[in-house]
């Protein structure tokens, strides 16, 4: 017998219509509200209430966990703390509305191989508890995945953030009134820091460490970073507004930083680091700093307005080397750098590199000291400056004419309105040469000074 099967088909759509709708069972008091998921109201959690509520707020972490489905936290303020945040953790807050008080340890929310957790829409408020030098507000160890988006940190007594081992997302999130450090990692696995505001932080902004040197990864971008103090001393650990330690091939790149102590963006030991495109202002000693055991850094397209030297790629003593310095504008140099540091360092350059760099294309103005410094003593080689501008300076380029000091090349620049002279040779920080510009630098075989305007 022949059968039309696209009649049949059709007989089976309308009769699946046709059917009547099964009943629903009824629904738990902790089944999932809509599309939203779990109502933490459902496990007792109050807004408002003067007791501590951390109980309740862990039993409906669990049971969202369980359930794999997101944790709803309405408007209002809750008093909490050492809050465990398993695997799968889901929580999501009304956006500047849903406020969590530490009420007791040393965090509002911790978590050890916590995969996939996510935390949105929540202010965290420390209440200036100290939390010692090592706990975060939010404080998360070997957890993949994570998803710190919109949220609040305000009056911590430690960290604001602090990860261990952690790749993820922290965006969109504000932190304020900081003690210590607004966001710090160690050994990041893919970390991906964008986005957020930071306003006032005592010893450093966002802070990259790696227990031992080694591939790290973390892109830091579009961040806004203002006021980071230096209460813990130090000659540079502290006091910047990111810093990157032991960690290579980190991107660091559109951040608009403003009133740091020390550094507004400040490589040790990093390879391969890339800082581009940064806004820095009123930076307290190097605005831009690679320096000691780092191989390979670009510095490209910054701006600087204010710090005691602009932009240095330096120890070459210790290893640092390999650098291209590009494109950047440098104003606004200071005489002096900030207390605690060496007072044989000379402050007010705008440009410092030792050994195996390009700088080229980069504008300095207003620089108290030099435009640009190469080398520092014997610890010059392989640098070349070309195409540069610098403008209202002591000394338009000072390179290092002393016994040891390897190739340099100075062509093609345009240099403006200097005091002492256009391109001198130096003895670390002081000058011991008179104007090379002229034909003094037939003297220095390491030395080729050719093509460069002088006005």
């Amino acid at each position: 017998m022949n059968i039309d099967r696209r009649r049949l088909l059709g007989l089976g759509a309308a009769a699946a219509i046709a059917a009547p709708p099964r009943t629903a069972p009824a629904r738990a008091a902790t089944a999932p509200i809509g599309a939203l998921g779990l109502d933490a109201a459902h496990f007792g959690l109050h807004p408002g209430a003067s007791d501590d509520q951390s109980r309740a707020l862990q039993s409906a972490i669990d049971a969202a966990a369980r359930a794999h489905a997101p944790l709803a936290i309405a408007p209002g303020i809750y008093r909490a703390g050492n809050l465990k945040l398993p695997a799968g953790a889901q929580l999501f807050g009304v956006r500047g509305a849903t406020q969590i008080v530490l009420s007791e340890g040393l965090a509002v929310f911790a978590g050890t191989d916590a995969d996939h957790v996510t935390l949105s829409g929540l202010v965290l408020d420390g209440g200036k508890r100290p939390l010692g030098d090592a706990h975060g507000l939010i404080d998360l160890e070997s957890c993949q995945a994570l998803h710190i988006v919109d949220c609040e940190i305000k009056a911590c007594g430690g960290h604001g953030i602090r990860l261990v081992a952690a790749g993820g997302e922290v965006s969109g999130t504000t932190f304020t009134d900081i003690a210590d450090v607004a966001l710090l990692s160690y050994d990041g696995a893919g970390l991906l820091i964008a986005r957020n505001t930071i306003a006032g932080a005592g010893n450093n902004g966002i802070q990259i460490i790696r227990r031992e040197s080694g591939d790290d990864g973390t892109i830091v971008t579009d961040n806004r970073i203002e006021n980071v103090a230096n209460r813990s001393g130090g000659s540079g650990q502290y006091g910047n507004a990111i810093d990157a330690f032991r960690a290579a091939n980190v991107i660091v790149r559109g951040n608009r930083i403003r009133g740091c102590a020390f550094s507004g963006v400040r490589g040790n030991t990093a390879a391969n680091i890339q800082i581009e495109g940064n806004s820095i202002s009123d930076a307290g000693e190097v605005a831009i700093y690679s320096e000691f055991a780092f191989e390979g850094a670009l510095i490209a397209h910054n701006s600087v307005d204010g710090a005691a030297i602009g932009i240095s790629v330096t120890n070459f003593n210790d290893g640092g080397r390999l650098a291209a310095v590009q494109g950047n504008i440098i104003r606004n140099l200071k005489p002096q750098r900030p207390a605690g540091t060496d007072p044989a360092d000379a402050a007010g350059i705008g440009i410092a590199v030792e050994a195996d760099t390009a700088v080229t294309g980069n504008v300095v103005e207003e620089a108290p000291l030099a435009g640009l410094m190469l080398g520092f003593g014997r610890y010059l080689r392989d640098v070349a400056a070309t195409g540069n501008v610098v403008r209202k300076a002591d000394i338009g380029i000072g390179v290092s004419v002393v016994p040891g000091a390897a190739t340099a090349l100075v062509a093609d620049n345009v240099i403006s309105e200097v005091r002492r002279g256009a391109i001198i040779g130096m003895a670390g920080a002081r000058p011991v040469t008179g104007e090379l510009a002229q034909g003094g630098a037939q003297a220095y075989a390491h030395l080729t000074v050719s093509g460069n305007r002088i006005r």
